[in-house]
């Protein structure tokens, strides 16, 4: 599945370029996400909770960072695994900032995302619905944490 938004964020691209780069400042953006911590540099674990159709589950995540480039471009994989093995999910993504005037960012992010298991026997519609969704909560919070200066 893949997946691919383009937004901007009302602030300058160092600031955002700061906010998506701290697992503190994203972790709470993410709908479901019980906290991320930094394991070592550029490895992180999180704990994301989510609901799929009539499965509510819960997905222990390692992400990595895989490529930097600051303030415009970051690359990072993630693996998980739904308690049991239920489930398995591997993402590769990517961020790119782009400054748009001295007060506006653009934000394009992509996503490859791969699922097996029980959650991969749903239909791709009924996973891109629930993906779209936890992409726009997820991008409403960021832009109003940022916007408020938390």
């Amino acid at each position: 599945m893949k997946i691919e938004k383009t937004f901007e964020v009302d602030a300058p691209q160092q600031a955002v370029w700061d906010f998506i780069t701290s697992p503190e400042q994203v972790a709470p953006c993410i709908p479901g996400c019980t906290g991320a911590e930094e394991t070592e540099p550029g490895k992180y674990k999180a704990v994301i909770k989510t609901k799929v159709g009539p499965i509510k589950t819960t997905f222990k995540v390692n992400i990595e960072t895989q490529e930097e480039r600051p303030p415009e471009f970051a690359a990072y994989t993630t693996s998980g695994e739904e308690g049991s093995r239920a489930s398995l999910i591997k993402a590769m993504s990517a961020v790119s900032l782009k400054q748009l005037d001295k007060d506006t960012t653009e934000v394009t992010y992509r996503s490859e995302i791969n699922m097996l298991g029980r959650l991969g026997k749903f239909g791709s519609g009924l996973m891109q619905k629930v993906a779209d969704s936890i992409g726009n909560e997820f991008i409403a919070t960021m832009q109003d944490r940022i916007k408020s200066g938390e």
